[in-house]
């Protein structure tokens, strides 16, 4: 419990995505008098659009891919028709049923988080938000000057957490029928019979892989010369390949021009001429903050040349009364990254121990099939000098557990300082990388050396016994 004053510090969350909610929350907790103004639902749309819904269609994807592989472990599965005969049955996907389920598990895990806040005492306000200045947040039925404002409060501490949507261009507009956002997928009533995905970054990626799971057939279009540019290359060669044996097309080192909708389908028309037919396409070609017009250069906070609010490790803004947090700041859009910058930003303005956020030891994924998980430095960093550091790659292949389920593909990738042997980073790709991950981030924070990591006992057989297998190779003899 933060130092207790005569006057109870009062702290307004503009925004209730991760961010939000966890800085809301942990003003609570700490004995603020706490106001969250949210326009949609708690969650924001990390939790109703983005996240939740995502990683939702992700899980039926990774359902529907099980049920394909099966019978490389010797389950296989048919019908028996009239003659007797048996028959193998289609495996079909009802995606209204999918889009359902995933809107009510979003809508669900919004009325928890709403629960929450208001258990721990915080009260939420649903309407448009904006700032009056350092202290004042304003409330208003709707944005600009089609509201009404109807609320004003007061606070010691504002915390902007308005997070972003997805980028548009005026030559590929998005419709909400044919030509698509990825908060718009929800919508389709049918498995796409052809989509393009426009944009081969995370996004991008894990809808192309989702789909192309489900049933689409898939057409990647990629200005790189590989997909996930910027992540880890042998990751993003695997994922590639992964793709290109599972059917879908990538057109690299190839950039849409412009996507018109037709009466069939779509029509995407690439910069060397080149055109791509389909029957949706997806744009993935990145995300805007929501910043515009919500008062932020009148209150003095400092933006970016993009419009993200600039922060420092505490999630403090330029103004020292205002704090930001999420995707609207300039720090990294993660959801996680989110949170803990709203809880740092609360536990900074209350006075409770602080930990500023350290890129680092950020742990992040790609839910493509098989996952992406990296944290800590790069290999990319390692070669190009930014710190010094031995690589050890050892494929999932030589795994016992990997070849009892049926994984072909994937790896485990550590990074260990030269002078040391302190685990400085790694790169997990296999299914459910996210949850294997965890033993080289607290390796990471922790600043265990790869003699430390390889003395742990992990299960045999299992997959993390990889990461200690790896650990035990780069040991160092003196």
């Amino acid at each position: 419990m933060a130092y207790k004053f005569e006057r109870t510090q009062r702290i307004a969350v503009l925004g209730g995505g991760p961010g939000g909610y966890e800085a809301a929350l942990a003003a609570a907790q700490l004995g603020a008098e706490v106001t969250l103004v949210e326009r949609e639902g708690v969650g924001g749309s990390a939790v109703l659009t983005d996240v939740v819904p995502s990683k939702t269609l992700i899980a039926t994807a990774e359902a529907t891919n099980s049920i394909g592989e099966a019978a490389d472990l010797g389950v296989q599965f048919f019908v028996r028709s009239e003659s007797g005969r048996a028959i193998r049955p289609d495996v079909t996907v009802n995606l209204a049923a999918v889009n359902a389920r995933l809107l009510r598990l979003a809508r669900q895990q919004s009325e928890d988080m709403k629960s929450q806040l208001i258990k721990a005492g915080v009260r939420i306000i649903q309407g448009e938000g904006r700032l009056d200045g350092p202290q004042r947040l304003v409330v208003s039925t709707g944005k600009g000057k089609k509201g009404t404002d109807f609320d004003e409060i007061d606070a010691d501490t504002l915390v902007v957490s308005v997070g972003a949507r997805p980028r548009m261009l005026d030559s590929a507009m998005p419709d909400g029928e044919r030509i698509l956002t990825w908060t718009q997928l929800y919508t389709l009533d049918q498995v796409p019979e052809h989509l393009i995905v426009v944009g081969s970054g995370v996004t991008g990626a894990e809808f192309a892989s989702a789909y192309t799971a489900l049933g689409s057939k898939v057409t990647l279009i990629s200005s790189r010369e590989q997909v996930l540019p910027g992540e880890d290359a042998d990751a993003a060669r695997v994922i590639e390949d992964v793709f290109k044996r599972n059917g879908m097309t990538v057109l690299s080192k190839s950039r849409a021009d412009s996507v018109k909708a037709t009466k069939t389908g779509v029509i995407a028309t690439l910069a060397d001429g080149r055109v791509v037919e389909g029957t949706h396409c997806l744009m993935a070609v990145g995300s805007l903050p929501n910043t515009e017009d919500i008062g932020l250069k009148e209150a003095g906070v400092q933006l970016t040349d993009s419009g993200h609010i600039r922060v420092n490790r505490v999630a403090r803004t330029s103004m020292p009364s205002i704090y930001a947090a999420g995707d609207c700041s300039d720090f990294l859009p993660l959801a996680s990254v989110a949170s803990m910058q709203g809880r740092t930003a609360v536990y900074h303005a209350m006075g409770d121990a602080v930990y500023p956020t350290e890129l680092r030891n950020v742990t992040s994924n790609i839910f493509t099939q098989p996952e992406i998980a990296t944290v800590g430095w790069s290999q990319k960093q390692i070669e190009e000098g930014l710190t010094t550091g031995i690589i050890y790659k050892l494929p999932l292949a030589s795994n016992p557990r990997a070849k009892m389920m049926g994984i072909k593909d994937g790896f485990v990738k550590l990074f260990t300082s030269t002078r040391s042997g302190t685990v400085i980073g790694g790169v997990i790709v296999a299914p459910h990388a996210s949850e294997l991950i965890l033993p080289v981030s607290l390796a990471v924070e922790h600043r265990l050396t790869v003699d430390q990591l390889a003395r742990a006992f992990p299960v045999y057989p299992s997959l993390t016994g990889s990461i200690t297998d790896a650990a035990r190779a780069m040991h160092i003899v003196n």
